[in-house]
């Protein structure tokens, strides 16, 4: 019993490492080929954007100033990385409870093209009424993706069209404090109650501070 206890602590602690050093060589590497595009330096994650929500109103980062922020990217065609990352950002607003007030979770399409608003305010939907979806223009999308670290490109299935286009992509989930200052991601394979543990801690830790 003794070492099925200690087994299991070993795991914990296994993967707390694996988490810190995934989140450092996220912040660390250099952009290049086949990786996310972005800034050399770091720890500088994130950055102003302008883009148009499934409403079809314009929005700017600064209008969420005051709130914390988590944030993907992805496209509505995605098979199964986007809604499993939107359904673990759900379960996790759930977990938050009153807390989740504060957060609000958004979806940054990286296929505007497909995307329009309406097709994102019935995506959106069917994970949790508190996402906000969001596109705009291509370059506008590859600014923010670029702020981000985000890679993407487009794949065409063999023997497929054009118009048939998948994408690969990274999927991270981004928090951004309420300063709009990058906090650390979470990878979409986290689990819910972790990633809720993980926001409130940031939460307690800036009330604190």
């Amino acid at each position: 019993m003794r070492r099925s206890v200690l087994a299991v602590l070993w795991l914990l602690v296994l993967i707390a490492i694996l988490a810190a050093l995934g989140s450092w060589w996220f912040l660390a590497r250099p952009s290049g080929e086949g990786e996310p595009a972005g800034r050399e330096e770091r720890g500088e994650v994130g950055g102003p954007f302008q883009l148009t929500d499934h409403t079809g109103r314009r929005v700017s980062d600064a209008e969420f100033r005051g709130r914390w922020l988590l944030l993907f990217f992805g496209y509505t065609s995605c098979p199964d990385v986007c809604p499993t990352a939107l359904g673990t950002a759900a379960v996790a607003m759930e977990e938050l409870g009153p807390l989740a007030e504060r957060l609000q979770p958004m979806f940054v399409t990286l296929d505007p093209e497909r995307d329009t608003p309406d097709v994102l305010a019935a995506y959106v939907a069917q994970f949790h009424p508190a996402i906000l979806g969001l596109t705009g223009t291509p370059d506008e999308i590859a600014s923010v993706a670029k702020a981000y670290r985000v890679f993407y490109r487009k794949a065409v299935p063999e023997g497929g069209k054009e118009s048939d286009y998948l994408l690969d992509h990274s999927a991270y989930l981004y928090l951004v404090d309420p300063e709009g200052k990058f906090v650390r991601v979470f990878t979409h394979t986290q689990s819910a109650e972790d990633i809720a543990q993980a926001i409130r801690a940031a939460m307690g830790e800036a009330t604190s501070g």
